[in-house]
């Protein structure tokens, strides 16, 4: 009769697998190893047992270490955010976010390493140029619009790239008059690659071969 009993007790019931959870902790885990150690020397069970799972439940959510480090390397990137930008304020708010440390935002932060270290690896640097392309670069095109949208969204994500990989390296936050002076240029920097300029017609330049006419 106890042992009856004891079937029925939600307490003693054997707990249902959340697959969800499962799976957002196994990829989670994936983004702080594939930020630390790169795709290369990220294994598999220290991933799992940092999620709090098995490498069988890995494989059977991702198919593998490529289907995974694909997953986390899509999770990485938030092109919905982009959707909210404010074109009036984008300028001045991009700007002061990166006059700040690189701690400031950890997910951001442990996301850039992600990619950093999945451009520098032969092995994952096709599949970050695709998921670039296809999740960073086109939302930007999209936002920017206007004339040469494609190059000037290419041009957008290579200062802000680069003013990462200086916020990053400094990993402290700026104060005082460097700050400010910091906030105001990268203000009037990231508001011209906002602009869409007409496209002029270059002068017409004299060769030697205007005298003979």
């Amino acid at each position: 009769m106890s042992e009856f009993v004891a079937l029925l007790d939600p307490r003693t019931a054997p707990r249902k697998r959340d697959a969800q959870a499962t799976r957002g902790a196994i990829l989670e885990a994936a983004k702080t190893h594939f930020a630390r150690y790169g795709f290369d020397r990220s294994i598999l069970r220290d991933i799992a047992a940092d999620a709090g799972s098995d490498v069988a439940l890995v494989k059977r959510y991702f198919g593998g270490k490529e289907g995974l480090f694909t997953e986390a390397l899509k999770a990485t990137f938030h092109a919905d955010r982009m959707k909210e930008w404010n074109r009036e304020t984008f300028a001045k708010d991009t700007a002061t976010y990166l006059a700040d440390g690189a701690h400031a935002d950890e997910e951001r932060t442990r996301g850039f390493q992600f990619l950093l270290r999945a451009a520098t690896s032969p092995t994952t640097a096709p599949m970050l140029n695709r998921a670039v392309q296809e999740l960073f670069l086109a939302p930007i095109r999209e936002w920017l619009g206007g004339e040469d949208a494609g190059p000037r969204a290419r041009v957008l994500a290579a200062v802000y790239i680069g003013f990462l990989v200086e916020r990053l390296i400094r990993d402290e936050p700026l104060a005082g008059h460097e700050r400010k002076v910091f906030i105001e240029r990268g203000t009037a920097m990231f508001d011209a690659l906002l602009t869409s300029p007409a496209r002029q017609v270059p002068a017409r330049r004299s060769s030697p071969a205007d005298a003979l006419y």
